[in-house]
């Protein structure tokens, strides 16, 4: 089952598909590391991302896709900006969007820690994140 873990920065959906094959983790191509939005007062912009993501998760037949959490209130609160983004994926007809905690992946992660370095995998450092939310979300589903 294609899964995609979500880091939301600013105007930015980063993104990481994983794939859990008999027991194998796969990490699929995927033509797109990113979707930015590059204004979020307009609503066509919006509508533009909501739609380039779909098409992103459909194309690569993804099942779930798993969000970082992230604070609504004090120093490291997420951007209003962010939690358009963070709407905008959720209200995708047929797709299963999941938010996660930092601590329930921080719990996970101590029972089945990562085997492979983030650089072996052929990700940029900057899907670190993401690919550790839909890590994540796997090893909860077993």
């Amino acid at each position: 089952m294609n899964v995609c873990g979500v880091e939301i920065k600013t105007n930015e959906a980063i993104i990481s598909l994983l794939s859990l094959d008999d027991g194998l983790f796969n990490l699929p191509d995927c033509r797109a590391q990113r979707v930015v939005v590059r204004n979020g007062d307009d609503p066509e912009e919006l509508r533009k991302f909501q739609f380039t993501f779909a098409k992103l998760m459909e194309d690569y037949n993804v099942k779930a896709v798993v969000i970082k959490q992230r604070q609504a209130k004090g120093k490291f609160a997420g951007s209003a900006l962010g939690f358009k983004l963070e709407a905008a994926i959720q209200l995708i007809p047929g797709l299963n969007v999941q938010i996660m905690n930092n601590s329930d992946v921080q719990e996970i992660l101590r029972h089945k820690p990562l085997m492979i370095d983030i650089k072996e995998t052929g990700l940029k450092q900057f899907q670190q994140t993401a690919f550790t939310m839909a890590y994540a979300w796997h090893n909860r589903q077993v």
